[in-house]
């Protein structure tokens, strides 16, 4: 008997990047983790952001059910893509296999991951330091990306995550640009969210940015912004910025 043809595309960067797009512009998800106390399936809607290498963040309590599911079971899937208009199956989607782990208050990383979830999420910074409240990053382990009828994709870690060798330098560069950039250059974020992105004309600002491209906020609007090419190193920011600038004032004239 002949075996099914499979349904699973071969792996090519727009899938990657599709993926990477879906995670890095998701402000919410569907997270799926095995309830504590039933032994049940448990899917919570969260509120997400990534940290600078893609990684999925989450901000949740110890009171919540989904919290006692990852602390008891670390598994979890974190569903995100957002449907538009008709068929809400022919839009594209992604299931991201993850393993939850809590981000303590003393972890060199906790401030990082602050201020980027709240770049996301500023209504957050209300409840954000309450003492039972804390970020857990949603270690990815790989995924299936649905992009479409019929576009169907098995990732693994390595298609999803941004590699970076000094995230500290990374971070420090990120805070620095995206400052000066909200402070000084608001026609410039503007320009990249409306030209460049083709979004709606909004108050824009600049949330985050990575070696691949940066994240523009306005409101419960997101936009993301990939550059021409990874950046090897945090010092090209400046660069990349100041050419991203000339090419949306070029295309707006």
């Amino acid at each position: 008997m002949e075996e099914p043809k499979s349904v699973i595309r071969e792996t090519d960067e727009d899938a990657r990047r599709l993926a990477k797009g879906l995670v890095r512009s998701a402000r919410f998800g569907a997270l799926a983790a095995i309830d504590a106390a039933s032994g049940h399936p448990l899917a919570s809607r969260v509120a997400t952001a990534t940290d600078m290498d893609g990684t999925p963040v989450i901000l949740t309590s110890t009171l919540s059910g989904h919290t006692a599911a990852v602390l008891k079971d670390p598994n979890c899937s974190l569903l995100v893509g957002e449907p538009g208009k008709g068929d809400p199956l022919a839009h594209p989607r992604v299931s991201l296999f993850c393993q939850a782990s809590r981000i303590e208050r003393n972890d060199p990383s906790n401030e990082r991951i602050r201020r980027r979830y709240l770049a996301r999420h500023p209504k957050a910074e209300l409840y954000v330091d309450f003492g039972d409240f804390a970020f857990f990053r949603l270690e990815l382990v790989g995924a299936s990306l649905n992009g479409g009828f019929g576009k169907a994709f098995e990732l693994n870690r390595e298609d999803l995550v941004t590699g970076i060798d000094d995230i500290k330098r990374w971070a420090d560069a990120e805070a620095g640009a995206v400052d000066h950039m909200n402070e000084d250059h608001g026609e410039a974020v503007k320009l990249y969210a409306e030209v460049l992105c083709s979004g709606d004309r909004a108050n824009w600002r600049l949330a985050c940015l990575d070696p691949e491209g940066l994240d523009l906020v306005a409101g419960d609007r997101v936009e993301r912004l990939w550059f021409p090419q990874v950046l090897e190193s945090s010092v090209q920011i400046r660069e990349i910025l100041v050419n991203l600038a000339k090419d949306a004032r070029t295309r707006s004239a």
